[in-house]
């Protein structure tokens, strides 16, 4: 699947991501590091990697097993 978020992503300021499901903001980045940096590890992981500082934690949570979801159920691949 193709999209446009490269093209349109501000690579400036920290964008939000949203749970699909909620639609409340569940990470903001990059914060602590530049959009190169955010993409560079992105591609690296093969999903967006988000560290522990761009992480919304009113939302999100870490299972004892490692998985990443949000309160809502919304799977997560990694932090």
């Amino acid at each position: 699947m193709k999209t446009k978020w490269l093209e349109q992503v501000d690579k400036k300021e920290p964008t939000t991501y949203y749970d699909c499901i909620t639609g409340k903001p569940l990470f903001r980045a990059p914060i602590g590091r530049t959009f190169e940096e955010f993409l560079k590890e992105s591609k690296a992981h093969g999903w967006p990697s988000f560290r522990d500082q761009e992480v919304i934690w009113d939302d999100v949570r870490c299972l004892s097993n490692g998985e990443t979801v949000s309160l809502a159920g919304a799977y997560m691949p990694a932090i």
